[in-house]
């Protein structure tokens, strides 16, 4: 999608085919991939990289599937699809219990499998999304949670909460189209909230703030007929 990157996938597979066959099909999907042959190489990867999404084979040598799956839920809320060769349901149901969002058995349909990739990370990258507090996009950076919006001279750009909360809600659905009446109902402020018609002054005021060239917009787009879509690229 514009101003989204590329989603980072990390395979780890300890027999070579597979990863190779696996990280060739993904890249050619438009995945940013990394494949490693066990847990230790994995964790030094996810040490310096953040993944979207995790492809762990259940029978490594060493460090198992398991045992990776139940150590990265702990520590983030990555997505975990594991691989298995075997198709009794102990694994599968041992594997879901200890965090992983998916289960598949070998050998696969590789278009199932991006099917199941797809799904997933669309679920894991929203709620991230939601949860997250700080956005930079087109040079300036935006915290929610401070409410302050700055360029990256550092200069701060003063926002009305009607503004910031039109602003917040943009950001939080990049590339979606947001109507008029759910954009009105998200402004609380007394004065100009409730009338979706508020959201087309909102916007042109929001424009003026952050756009370059307020009457063609690179940031925040109108939908015609339906709302306003944030197309700024996020980093």
């Amino acid at each position: 999608m514009p101003g989204h990157r590329q989603p980072h996938i990390v395979i780890i597979e300890d027999e070579p085919v597979t990863r190779a066959t696996l990280t060739s099909y993904l890249d050619s999907h438009g995945y940013r991939v990394t494949e490693v042959a066990s847990a230790e190489k994995a964790e030094a990867v996810l040490a310096r990289d953040n993944a979207d999404l995790l492809l762990v084979d259940i029978n490594l040598e060493g460090k198992d599937g398991l045992q990776i799956t139940r150590e990265q839920r702990a520590l983030s809320e990555v997505g975990i699809i594991l691989i298995s060769g075997r198709t009794d349901d102990v694994d599968r149901i041992v594997g879901l219990e200890m965090g992983a969002d998916d289960y598949v058995c070998k050998p696969f349909n590789r278009r199932e499998l991006l099917a199941r990739i797809k799904n997933l990370l669309r679920r894991t990258m929203a709620l991230r999304h939601l949860s997250r507090t700080v956005f930079r996009f087109e040079g300036f950076t935006f915290n929610v949670a401070t409410r302050a919006l700055t360029r990256e001279t550092g200069e701060a750009v003063r926002l009305t909460r009607a503004e910031y909360e039109l602003l917040a809600q943009l950001v939080r659905h990049p590339a979606e189209v947001l109507g008029r009446e759910m954009l009105a109902a998200a402004v609380t402020h007394r004065h100009e909230g409730g009338d979706p018609r508020t959201v087309d002054v909102l916007i042109r005021r929001l424009r003026s703030k952050i756009e370059r060239d307020p009457k063609l917009p690179q940031i925040i787009s109108t939908s015609h007929g339906e709302g306003y879509v944030f197309t700024g690229r996020l980093e």
